[in-house]
């Protein structure tokens, strides 16, 4: 099918979002899902009585995924009702069961119901991809947790950790984001079947007030679609603050991707490490040299949208007027596909670049020996001391020679001399040997290697273990 250019194309779908995550929000799966519930109610009020038969349920079943989106669209232009157009195509393909088709039910039923199997549905999808990417990150933190490397404070040099450490940093954001996502997971419910206002008038009216048939009603649906619940109560809607708890997960993993995208943007500025560069990429339109990490850049960009976009269900969810009012469905249409559309985006690049990562352990070791005399002073100031020295006067003196040598880096671009001005100090009676033999990375990186062993092996590798059957997924990039 030719491509229409004619019309605006949503990014998310035309280089962003992977064909599942698409689909997922496409009106293929949302109007086969509203059939679902249509047949999921009338087998429940079959079940409970309600004079309806196994043939019309059958004729249901019969036509539940061939939609004839034809006749929708058309009687959608006259009636301006998106259900009740769908309710009157399907009763077109039934004309058995089309007068019992959403018999008792409002929009609600199917539209809520939908937004509620979707979400949860994407919620699933999104657990897949995040697991998939500490996956990535903790291959990638055991194959470097030895590699000394420069860590930072406020972006100045700060005493060595190693790279596969930084890595579990990393990984720990991400771990917060899926107990995050795990307890709305467990915690998304159905809205069930509630009526105009939340009250089940209508079934009262159906079942003739049989309280007991009615309270079985929603347990009945929500078995029926895979819930373990419906919400206990509601007004004609699930409350919006439901769509606010969902966002906010996706908005989590979004400052988790943000946060990672920035270090590999710096590293990459550093020529320590690189995102993944293909073979015929272009850089730059003008700079043809240049290996810009557009990967990251576009993690980072994605981030902020779906940042930006928890603030949607923040404002319907707090204007919402009583039992409901409309003003949360144009906002709900676009608000919560496009932060699934997003986030999904985001967590491709994200396993993406963590697949493809380049490290220069040459460029790392130069720049944290340049800076390493600097981090030794401390066990050059012990050393010192046990060859007799005092330790507040060798303090002062190895501040003093330390702003000596900064000044020689930065003002003159002069290599770094500390090393050669505490040996000319007789009162630290160390020569410029001893002085180098100091000069051993491993000496300064602390416990983080075994810190790296620990945390994979204490709480990663088990996480993975136990969710073995959906690793090993591969990013799915268009652009």
């Amino acid at each position: 099918m030719q491509k229409e250019y004619n019309k605006y194309l949503s990014p998310l779908s035309e280089r962003y979002a992977s064909a599942e995550m698409q689909y997922l929000f496409s009106p293929e799966k949302k109007f086969r899902t509203w059939r679902k519930l249509w047949i999921a109610l009338a087998e429940t009020e079959r079940e409970l009585g309600l004079p309806i038969t196994e043939e019309q349920i059958a004729e249901l079943k019969a036509h539940a995924e061939d939609i004839n989106y034809e006749v929708a669209e058309a009687r959608e232009r006259e009636v301006r009702h998106d259900v009740m157009s769908h309710v009157y195509a399907y009763g077109k393909q039934c004309p058995s069961a089309k007068g019992i088709i959403h018999l008792g039910a409002t929009s609600c039923y199917v539209g809520d119901n939908t937004d509620i199997i979707l979400m949860t549905e994407g919620l699933r999808i999104v657990r897949r991809e995040l697991l998939n990417v500490v996956a990535e990150l903790a291959s990638f933190a055991e194959k470097y947790k030895d590699l000394p490397t420069l860590a930072f404070t406020h972006f100045q040099p700060a005493q060595p950790t190693t790279v596969g450490k930084r890595a579990t940093l990393w990984i720990n954001e991400l771990l917060l984001d899926l107990e995050d996502l795990d307890h709305v997971l467990a915690n998304m419910k159905l809205l069930g079947c509630k009526g105009t206002t939340g009250t089940q008038a209508s079934f009262k009216e159906l079942f003739e007030g049989d309280e007991e048939k009615i309270k079985k009603i929603d347990p009945m649906i929500a078995e029926k679609m895979g819930f373990s619940a419906c919400v206990p109560v509601s007004g004609q809607t699930y409350s919006r603050k439901i769509d606010t708890r969902v966002l906010n997960v996706l908005a989590g993993i979004a400052q988790s991707a943000h946060k990672f995208s920035n270090d590999i943007r710096l590293l990459q500025h550093l020529k320590e490490v690189e995102e993944p560069f293909e073979k015929s990429q272009i850089g730059s339109s003008a700079m043809a040299y240049k290996r810009n990490p557009m990967r990251c850049e576009r993690m980072a960009s994605l981030a902020n949208y779906v940042m930006s976009d928890v603030m949607n269900p923040m404002l319907v969810a707090s204007t919402q007027w009583f039992e409901r009012t409309l003003d949360d469905s144009a906002n709900k249409r676009l608000s919560i596909p496009e932060g699934f559309l997003a986030i999904d985006g985001i967590l491709h690049l994200y396993m993406n670049v963590v697949d493809g990562l380049v490290v220069y352990p040459k460029v790392i070791e130069k720049r944290l020996m340049a800076e390493l005399p600097f981090m030794a002073t401390e066990n050059i100031m012990m050393d010192a001391v046990k060859a007799g020295g005092d330790r507040q006067e060798l303090h002062e003196k190895i501040r003093e020679l330390s702003m000596i040598a900064g000044q020689h880096v930065k003002a003159e671009g002069k290599d770094n001399d500390l090393l050669a001005l505490i040996a000319a100090e007789p009162s630290f009676h160390l020569n410029l040997a001893d002085l180098e033999k100091t000069m051993q990375p491993e000496r300064y990186i602390g416990r983080s290697a075994e810190q790296v062993t620990d945390y994979l092996n204490e709480v990663v590798n088990p996480l993975l273990k136990e969710n073995q059957d959906v690793l090993g997924e591969k990013a799915e990039i268009q652009v």
